[in-house]
């Protein structure tokens, strides 16, 4: 695919290469005659530079250096040679010996693990561990004191004497010939994998702490300690490789006299390094630097300038890669993170380009990339004023998707917008409570802010809009009701849709009532409209509130003569709103332009609402009156004459119960020669009770009602507390009397000093009998000399016998009770002198001596105290302390 390493020959020897290992920029060969030789090779080499030998020991064993390890850290060379490990100074001239294992006699293998950690303090902590492979038996060591000791407890057997052995983690993995291979946790629990295959020498290259590749034929197998693959295709290469290195992100491996380089992720082959004649030994220096061996030469293989292979994969569309090259470079971080950004960028564009839409959204709102620029993939979604102004003229250059397609990016499209707008409304909002509990001095920083996230909002919201008509329609409804569309281009799309239901909900929203309502008196009266009819306009009016009254009563009028029943709920809906609408306003309203439905209006808002307005009780009387009048005409139907019945019935008990509507007022405007019932009742309210009863008698000729009446009066003057109004109202415990009186001498003066129409007062005849019962049926309700001054000379006194022992029972029973609530006062008092003397007779000798009890102090000449029933003499302050 591109060139990812180059390879120099550094090196051409005459002794045969066994080993090799280096770190940092140093290069140790272990030789097949048991020499050592130490080079340093430098960063930047070519054919002009020799390579430096640091060190030889040529004399150092006699037996061929199988393996060998470096810990830089403690200056430790860690060789295999002649079936045992040995520990040596890698800083001595001659790789001093320091110490040999010699447990580890006929060890065959050995893995290195040395992990660097930091304290809490910032100290570095290096710990290193050998697992040595004696026959079939693993041994473990770490180094402490300066030397390796064993792990007593830690000395395990295995079936076959391991062939390859890698520390990953906390495991070990080992590898089988002819086997298979096995992970090994420290407890010493093994877990089978896979059998090595056709080819019997197993591979372990170790990637990290928890993954590694296995080796099984021509393919390389990544699992982590788990036991489980990490990816499920493999890495296939040309032939089964010999020997294998990993180099972030390259895995490269020597097969027959080629290097092959792959990726880990896609497991893509990137490049293939020839004439690397009988080579058979790689080991990793450091990032993007590899040494090949054979039996006699060194190859340096060394990467490629990143800025190059970036370059190189993002023209392949390779971005993975790149990204992952990208974080391994040396550059600064500032311009990493630039670099990252700009290849993410351009891969999300690719996903895209390619129909991976939800891939691309994805990354999008990973990186956090501009709606903007998003929606700008999208022609057919940007407007001409932010095409030009806010996404550039290059939208209109993007070619159009497929309807299959374009549904498919419009999806991707709106989880990314929402998400995008989900964050702009918290940010918002956290803003908004940091700013309520510090203020910044940069108010005009914050306001620009607040009108660039708006802007955002407005044409997200705006863009969502577009989407949810083309793929989902039953989410714009819901947009629409928390919504910041921009409203031009908003009510343009839902136009071109139809959308009369989602445009009376963006008016709503916007406030452009008038707007709403126009066009749902429009689409009224059409059979075809999803807006037929007034019930949304009822609904949208209920809404508005008391800020759009004008409104309100302007296009009520319509929704009241096509439906006026259902149109009334406009103004008597149980609702917060309608609640709160001025009534007046709204009586005034209907008394002009609906006057038949102001009873209905009145009645729900004095016995639903329990308005206690006098007016709304006033105008409903008057209406009741006015429908009474108007039906009692003679030309006037049995129909009419039945609904005046009902009317006058609801208008006689309206009287009698409401406490609210002011009887001087009504009955100025009463007529004068009817209703005299109700006339009656007003009179009665008002305490002018000779009128009243004068009119059930003159005019009405009703005795019953008369009595009924002076029942009603006396109760209500006896069973309530007598208000200033009823003490001054005239006879009001004297209404049998005045009933009495009627009856022995009927006249007309209270039906004409209650302003009746004297052609029409019918003139009653005495009726002494009925007199006669009331004053027995009463008697102890009226006053005997009341009455008594009253009755015509000629009455038998034997009638009236009834009636005076009632009376002077009454008055004696008066005059006991007087007596013995007098006696009970006076003794009620002298037991308050007897209890008061008792107190004054007590005294308090103070003296400079006396202690409070609460605060162990003495009285001063000026201190207040406080006695107690028992005695005990406090200061005034320690009253509330005391036990």
């Amino acid at each position: 695919m591109h060139e990812a390493y180059k390879n120099m020959p550094i090196m051409n020897i005459t002794v045969q290469i066994e080993s090799m290992i280096a770190y940092d920029d140093n290069l140790l060969i272990g030789t097949r005659e048991g020499q050592i030789f130490m080079y340093n090779v430098p960063s930047k080499l070519d054919e002009t530079h020799k390579l430096e030998l640091l060190r030889h020991s040529k004399n150092f064993n006699k037996k061929r250096i199988s393996q060998m390890a470096v810990v830089a850290d403690y200056n430790l060379l860690i060789l295999l040679t002649d079936g045992i490990v040995s520990i040596h100074d890698l800083n001595s001239v001659n790789f001093q010996l320091i110490c040999q294992l010699q447990k580890t006699k006929g060890a065959t293998l050995f893995a290195l693990d040395v992990q660097r950690t930091k304290s809490s303090t910032d100290e570095k902590d290096i710990i290193v561990r050998l697992c040595v492979v004696v026959k079939r038996k693993l041994q473990l060591y770490h180094w402490k004191s300066k030397k390796f000791e064993e792990c007593s407890n830690f000395e395990l057997t295995v079936p076959d004497i391991p062939r390859e052995l890698s520390w990953c983690g906390e495991t070990l993995i080992l590898g089988f010939r002819g086997l298979s291979y096995t992970i090994l946790d420290l407890t010493g629990k093994p877990k089978e994998l896979f059998p090595t295959g056709k080819s019997p020498e197993p591979s372990v290259t170790k990637l990290s702490d928890n993954s590694f590749v296995l080796g099984k034929d021509s393919h390389s197998i990544v699992m982590d300690t788990e036991g489980e693959l990490i990816q499920h295709n493999p890495i296939k290469w040309s032939d089964t490789p010999s020997v294998i290195a990993w180099d972030d992100p390259y895995l490269l491996g020597i097969v027959h006299d080629r290097l092959e380089v792959y990726t880990l992720e896609g497991c893509l082959h990137i490049q293939t390094i020839k004439d690397l004649n009988k080579a058979r030994l790689i080991c990793r220096c450091k990032q993007g630097k590899v040494f090949v061996a054979s039996i006699s030469s060194v190859w340096c293989v060394t990467a490629i300038d990143v800025t190059q292979q970036i370059r190189t994969l993002l023209e392949q569309n390779q971005f993975q890669l790149a990204l992952k090259l990208t974080s391994l470079s040396d550059i600064i971080e500032e311009e990493k993170v630039k670099q990252t950004y700009k290849i993410q960028t351009l891969y999300a564009h690719h996903l895209f380009y390619n129909k991976k839409f939800q891939e691309a959204m994805d990354l999008f709102l990973e990186l956090g990339t501009d709606p903007y620029e998003v929606i700008r993939l999208f022609p057919d979604l940007v407007t001409p004023s932010t095409s030009s102004h806010d996404l550039g003229d290059s939208s209109t250059n993007l070619p159009k998707l497929p309807n299959h397609d374009l549904e498919k990016g419009l999806r991707a499209l709106i989880i990314f917008l929402t998400d995008v707008r989900y964050k702009l409304i918290s940010d918002t909002k956290t803003k908004d409570k940091d700013n309520n509990k510090e203020k910044s001095v940069m108010e005009s920083e914050k306001n620009l802010t607040a009108v660039a996230t708006e802007q955002l909002l407005k044409i997200i919201d705006t863009t969502l809009l577009k989407c949810y008509l083309q793929t989902t329609d039953a989410l714009v409804a819901p947009l629409l009701r928390l919504n910041h569309c921009h409203l031009a281009e908003a009510e343009k799309t839902l136009l071109m849709h139809q959308k009369y239901p989602e445009l009376i909900i963006l008016y709503q929203t916007k406030g452009q009532h008038r707007k709403a309502l126009e066009l749902l008196e429009k689409h009224a009266k059409e059979n075809d409209s999803s807006l037929k009819g007034t019930e949304r306009t009822i609904q949208y009016l209920q809404h508005l509130g008391k800020d759009h009254m004008d409104l309100i009563l302007k296009f009520a009028g319509w929704v009241l003569e096509e439906d006026p029943e259902q149109g009334l709920r406009i103004f008597m809906e149980d609702i917060q709103e309608v609640e709160h609408l001025p009534r007046p306003k709204v009586l005034d309203y209907l008394l002009r332009c609906h006057k038949d439905l102001v009873i209905t209006y009145l009645e729900h808002v004095v016995r639903v609402w329990e308005d206690t307005n006098p007016l709304f009780h006033n105008v409903l009387i008057h209406q009741y009156k006015e429908k009474s009048l108007a039906s009692m005409n003679e030309n006037a139907t049995p129909a009419e004459k039945e609904i005046s019945q009902h009317i006058r019935q609801k208008l006689q008990q309206f009287l009698e119960k409401s406490a609210y509507y002011t009887p001087e007022t009504i009955l100025v405007h009463f007529p004068f020669d009817c209703l005299f019932e109700e006339r009656a009742i007003i009179l009665g309210r008002l305490g002018r009770h000779q009128q009243a009863i004068s009119i059930y008698i003159n005019l009405l000729n009703d005795v019953p009602r008369a009595i009924e009446y002076c029942n009603n009066v006396y109760e209500r003057c006896h069973n309530e507390e007598k208000t200033d109004k009823q003490k001054k109202s005239e006879g009001a415990d004297e209404v049998y009397v005045m009933l009495i009186n009627q009856l022995l001498k009927p006249d007309d003066a209270g039906a004409l000093m209650a302003g009746c129409n004297t052609k029409i007062q019918r003139k009653a005849q005495p009726d002494p009998e009925m007199a006669l019962r009331l004053l027995e049926e009463h008697a102890s309700k009226i006053n005997p000399l009341k009455a008594l001054a009253i009755l015509p000379d000629t009455v038998p006194i034997g009638r009236i016998k009834r009636f005076l022992e009632v009376s002077l029972q009454n008055n004696l029973n008066t005059r006991r009770k007087i007596q013995v609530l007098k006696g009970l006062l006076y003794a009620e008092h002298l037991q308050v002198q007897e209890q008061r003397m008792h107190y004054e007779s007590q005294s308090v000798l103070m003296t400079e001596f006396n202690i409070c009890p609460v605060c162990k102090k003495r009285f001063g000449n000026q201190s207040a105290f406080a006695r107690y029933p028992n005695g005990d003499i406090v200061h005034y302050s320690c009253q509330d302390r005391k036990g």
